[in-house]
């Protein structure tokens, strides 16, 4: 669904990433690890589209993003559901609505009952009306999750979507997108938390790789 095929990106002269290739494929379950600054993040928006590669290529659901014009990403984005590290919402507006607003965006009727169930799946079914200053931070990761699945996408990329959240919410989070895996849904984590992968691996086969110097690798058994 996404391919990366020896893929670079950089700037003022400099490589951050470089030949790096990877293959999201449905039901498929990675996580990205790296130190703070590696290209995590990068990686992430090179998936999307949001930053455009140097050099390599990336496909989209078959598509050579070079030859897609921006109707043609606007469509394969509708695929990817992305939680963000620092979630955004539009505060003056009540949960319910910031979830809801992909199908704002994408010209798609509103099912009440379908954003109810979503609502009640992430556990904020009772805060449905509550601006998002009044949520807590775990209720906030779960909202943006919430958000990014409404499309049904075939894809979740997910980026530290536990660096602010206690243990406990991270696990609750960590279910929801083992949930989504077991759906078919290829699922991509970027995080620090070694936890948090141990976790998972007990519960999904997940492959880890690992950003360093600049090169995409799979990470070893010690993980």
């Amino acid at each position: 669904m996404i391919e990366l095929k020896d893929v670079s990106y950089g700037y003022g002269g400099s490589d951050l990433l470089s030949g790096v290739s990877l293959s999201l494929q449905p039901g498929s379950f990675h996580f990205l690890t790296g130190p703070s600054g590696s290209g995590k993040t990068t990686f992430l928006r090179l998936c999307y589209l949001d930053l455009m590669a140097t050099a390599g290529r990336v496909e989209l659901f078959g598509q050579p993003a070079r030859k897609m014009t921006r109707d043609d990403i606007a469509h394969a984005r509708r695929r990817i559901g992305v939680v963000h590290q620092d979630c955004q919402f539009l505060d003056h507006l009540p949960v319910s609505q910031n979830v809801a607003l992909p199908l704002e965006v994408a010209g798609r009727p509103e099912n009440p009952a379908d954003l109810e169930e979503l609502l009640a799946w992430v556990g904020l079914a009772e805060r449905a009306d509550a601006l998002p200053p009044e949520l807590s931070g775990g209720e906030r990761q779960r909202a943006a999750l919430a958000r990014a699945v409404i499309m049904s996408p075939d894809v979740v990329l997910a980026d530290e979507p536990t660096g602010n959240v206690d243990w406990e919410m991270s696990l609750r989070l960590l279910s929801l997108l083992v949930e989504l895996n077991r759906m078919g849904k290829a699922i991509l984590i970027a995080t620090h938390d070694l936890n948090l992968i141990r976790a998972a691996k007990k519960q999904v086969s997940a492959r880890v790789l690992r950003i360093r110097d600049r090169q995409l690798q799979l990470a070893g058994a010690d993980l």
